[in-house]
């Protein structure tokens, strides 16, 4: 989607997870003002969980 952050150090699949999270969030009023950093959390959170070192 353009114009949306891309984050650092993760891939495609993740990245989709971020917007698909941040839409979500944004679409029910979820988190307020925080949804993007709620958004990205979660998504390097799962990131850690598999293994991967952060910025790779």
């Amino acid at each position: 989607m353009p114009g949306r952050k891309h984050l650092k150090g993760v891939g495609r699949k993740e990245q989709k997870m971020y917007e698909h999270i941040l839409e979500s969030a944004e679409k029910t009023g979820r988190y307020g003002r925080r949804a993007k950093e709620v958004a990205a959390r979660t998504v390097m959170k799962h990131h850690k969980k598999k293994g991967h070192a952060k910025g790779r």
